[in-house]
């Protein structure tokens, strides 16, 4: 299998819902086409931002064409395939067309609360049914269960050719660190936290798969290769102007935050669906006055 390269900014795209909650395509196209313009190196389907747990079987095939058609191949794209039940994930792998996708990313199994064995045997099922490379994703604010480094870096060595990267928001500096130190060359670590990608890149990360890229891409994806070519100084000078956004998106939730600043910047609906809910009035007028600034 072809090694992928996925160096850069993905952004983990949204699913606009029109007031009647149904899928807002063309405003999907819309931030689509958004992103490819300003400078994006991949973007992600049906991941956590997509809101991906409220759409059912026929809105996500739906969304992976309507992608797939409206990138027109000019990025690559990621496939959010992920659950808490393995041989539904093994059938669903078996299934689905994947040939204009260049990466599965798979969540850790949330809920469940597997041991590390467990994790490491689901990928381990994962990877052997997948016919595209693998990027595991480790998110326990979400998941409720952290995958160690250790358990990482073991599938990373038996699945060199299958599971080629992590995206890894644990919080967990050293934990990364950890990961970066002792992993083999090829493995892609991946930031999964917007606010902590331009330090962790300087530890050795590869980019970031982006909730803040829907709504600022260019300014976010310069940041990143900025700090990839070590210029850190003016890395850094970027990094800081969005310090008070990054906070403000996930307070309440994610993609209500971001849903907020696409909506004010006039590119959605600020629509979601139960049991997300927008932003409190307080958080939205905090981002208001925030983007004032960034004007």
């Amino acid at each position: 299998m072809a090694r992928i390269n996925l160096k850069g900014m993905g952004v983990a795209l949204v699913t606009p819902f029109k007031a009647d909650k149904s899928i807002d395509f063309d405003a999907l196209g819309t931030i689509i086409e958004y992103q490819i313009q300003n400078d994006v190196d991949y973007l992600v389907v049906l991941g956590t931002t997509s809101e991906n747990p409220t759409l059912d079987a026929h809105e996500r095939q739906s969304i992976k064409d309507f992608v797939v058609e409206r990138s027109a191949g000019r990025v690559p794209l990621v496939l959010g395939c992920g659950g808490n039940n393995t041989a539904a994930i093994v059938r669903e792998l078996a299934s689905i067309d994947t040939s204009k996708f260049s990466a599965i990313l798979s969540v850790v199994p949330y809920y469940n609360k597997p041991s590390q064995e467990g994790i490491y045997q689901h990928y381990a099922a994962v990877a052997q049914a997948s016919p595209l490379p693998v990027i595991l994703y480790n998110v326990p604010g979400r998941t409720g269960v952290n995958m160690t480094a250790e358990t990482t870096l073991r599938l990373a060595s038996d699945f060199p050719d299958k599971i080629v990267g992590i995206k890894e928001a644990s919080g967990n500096m050293v934990q990364v660190d950890e990961i970066i130190k002792h992993k083999h060359p090829d493995f892609m670590v991946i930031s999964g936290d917007d606010a902590v990608t331009f330090p962790l890149i300087t530890l050795g990360a590869v980019g970031v798969i982006s909730v803040i890229g829907n709504a600022f891409p260019r300014e976010f994806s310069r940041m990143v290769r900025l700090a990839l070519a070590g210029d850190y100084a003016s890395a850094r000078t970027i990094h800081h102007r969005f310090n008070d956004l990054f906070g403000l998106l996930f307070v309440d939730g994610n993609p209500a935050g971001v849903k907020c600043v696409l909506h004010a910047m006039g590119y959605c609906e600020n629509e979601l669906r139960l049991p997300l809910v927008p932003t409190r009035i307080t958080t939205h007028e905090k981002i208001r006055s925030v983007l004032d600034s960034l004007q």
